[in-house]
């Protein structure tokens, strides 16, 4: 009978490999100490620096891994590569929430135990209120527009010549950062005010103007300068949506067209018929994800408006609470609330994409 051979330990070329990797590794990170007023070379230096050292720390602690005794070698390869990423989503995830939990019944020097004033306040403020109100607009408009667009055009594109140019001009926005489109459209609404000689630089107000209308400060009229900066989102994330929907779409069978042609079914038919029941789990998982977004939208209203004029939303008031007031435990009460808010949307998420595996 054969028998199988444990792999030897070799424990002498291996901890060699341990103190060299660690070596570099702290060689390294002096090396970057002393390059301080070289700043090119210091980032090439660690740009290679660091990409060398995770490959020769993950090929020492893989050839440790392996060297064990078969019973605990593939649970140690597993923890050798699994392992780094979920101490850092445990650090980087994990432990900041339960810190935030802990400091939102924490008074706001996070010493004094006030237990649930801070969630009263979350629930009872009027800004508070006025934030759960616009998240609600982005929420409902926000998602509903960049779905159905996304849908009307990804139908048309299909079965346009022009596809290509077509898809890559909406979906352009997505290289753009928030921050990027906020100014952007900072200046599409800009106002310079009233007076003889004064022209106005912003579109909106120049094709305004150009009509015969009056100029507007757009960003000052409450409740409706909501929607003008909805639309800044709609035109980042359209492109996404279109983009997602297209793809599921092209997966639908021809023969289930072709098959509804031949019983007399027309375009509109086929389409609420055969195209939105089977693209139907992509349009939940499209909407879902940009209904996350609109949940924890900031960056275009932090600098749109700072939140002010009516149009503060969750996460931006959890910003000022923090960094403005230096209220910590308002704050931390505030960023529960919105986690707990996400969760069940994430989860559902989640779970809508392991069906579509197991169904696949």
């Amino acid at each position: 009978m054969s028998q199988s051979i444990e792999p030897d330990w070799r424990p002498l070329p291996l901890a060699a490999f341990v103190v060299l990797t660690g070596a570099v590794l702290v060689g390294g990170f002096i090396l970057l100490q002393n390059m301080q007023g070289m700043k090119i070379l210091m980032t090439l230096f660690a740009v290679i620096w660091g990409l060398g050292s995770v490959a020769l720390l993950f090929y020492v602690l893989n050839a440790v891994a392996q060297s064990m005794p078969r019973k605990i070698r593939s649970m140690s390869v597993a923890f050798v590569f699994a392992g780094p990423a979920v101490l850092l989503l445990f650090w980087a995830l994990v432990l900041p929430t339960l810190r935030s939990l802990r400091l939102s019944f924490m008074g706001p020097n996070g010493k004094e135990f006030v237990f649930l004033d801070n969630y009263k306040f979350a629930f009872s403020d009027p800004i508070m209120l006025e934030s759960f109100r616009n998240n609600l607009l982005w929420m409902i408009f926000g998602t509903s527009a960049c779905v159905i667009l996304g849908l009307i055009i990804a139908v048309l594109a299909d079965k346009s010549n022009r596809e290509k140019l077509v898809k890559s001009l909406i979906f352009m926005p997505m290289a753009i950062s928030f921050v990027g489109a906020g100014v952007i459209w900072k200046f599409m609404y800009a106002y310079k005010g009233e007076g003889p000689n004064i022209v106005e630089i912003g579109l909106l107000n120049a094709l305004v103007t150009a009509f015969g209308g009056k100029a507007q400060a757009w960003l000052l009229i409450p409740f409706w300068n909501n929607f003008l900066l909805i639309i800044i989102m709609v035109w980042l994330q359209t492109g996404y949506a279109m983009v997602i929907i297209s793809s599921a779409i092209k997966s639908i069978p021809n023969e289930l067209n072709e098959a509804a042609r031949v019983d007399g079914a027309n375009s509109i038919r086929i389409f609420f018929s055969i195209t939105i029941p089977s693209i139907m789990p992509t349009l939940i998982t499209v909407t879902t994800t940009i209904l996350i977004f609109s949940l924890k939208l900031f960056d275009i209203v932090r600098v749109m408006t700072g939140g002010n004029f009516g149009t503060n939303v969750i996460a931006n008031e959890f910003y000022l609470r923090q960094f403005t007031y230096g209220n910590s435990g308002q704050a931390s009460a505030i960023a529960v609330v919105l986690l707990v808010v996400i969760v069940p949307v994430l989860a559902y998420n989640l779970r809508q994409f392991r069906e579509r595996k197991v169904l696949k």
